[in-house]
């Protein structure tokens, strides 16, 4: 049975917040610095966070809120796509995808195959992001199913639509194979399309992380409220 993920510390995970010693501080100072005139008093605030001030990667909408108050937020704003990745060989890229999944506020990442990920990408981004672990492609198509979602295998195989002239589902899982061999045959046989991304230059594919984000963002283009975006 698929489940969800809660992810455990992880000393190869990567900086734990956006801080890079290049440029200015990203973040706010405590609120009493920012805000002298102001009390604290929304409950959604952290109180280690007013006090000490918060150097988080969220957006300012989200300053001096606490971990939950923020997941709360965006539970009641997510989309209707998920976006599933397999990982068979600890694929480096599905920190990028889970952050970009963030970004366009997908519904779930599913993870299939092996439960270990590499999340130096994710900029911790999976703090906000549900994730759900499926054993195998089955797993996770009967997942689908029994949650009414239609499964979209990205892939440039021959037969594949055009992601540019095709409408995707409003409720779908994109489904992602690992760098190099791509989505797997098992995935491909038991999803409902796959569809390529146009190409015009000598390489037969693009980064997985990179794929997922053009798919996502077609996504965004056919079925999001833009006037809900930051």
């Amino acid at each position: 049975m698929p489940e969800s993920i809660t992810p455990e510390p992880d000393p190869a995970a990567g900086p734990t917040e956006w801080i890079t010693g290049v440029g200015p501080t990203v973040g706010v100072r405590p609120w009493a610095d920012e805000h002298p005139d102001r009390t604290p008093d929304d409950p959604r605030l952290d109180p280690n966070l007013v006090a000490e001030g918060d150097r988080r990667n969220v957006v300012d909408e989200y300053r001096y809120f606490s971990r939950e108050a923020i997941i709360a937020d965006l539970d009641t704003r997510r989309h209707d796509f998920h976006v599933a990745i397999e990982n068979w060989a600890h694929d480096a890229n599905i920190g990028t995808v889970v952050r970009t999944a963030n970004a366009f506020l997908a519904a779930e990442v599913h993870i299939v195959g092996r439960r270990r990920w590499n999340r130096r990408g994710a900029m911790v981004t999976d703090r906000y992001q549900h994730l759900r672990h499926h054993e195998s492609i089955d797993d996770l198509i009967v997942w689908a199913h029994e949650n009414d979602l239609v499964v979209v295998a990205v892939d440039n195989t021959p037969g594949a639509s055009r992601l540019e002239t095709v409408e995707l589902p409003r409720r779908c899982v994109l489904l992602f194979g690992q760098e190099g061999p791509g989505v797997s045959d098992q995935a491909q046989e038991t999803a409902a399309m796959t569809v390529s991304i146009a190409q015009f230059g000598s390489t037969r594919s693009i980064n997985a992380g990179v794929a997922a984000g053009i798919v996502m963002h077609r996504w965004i283009s056919d079925h999001a409220d833009l006037d809900q975006a930051w």
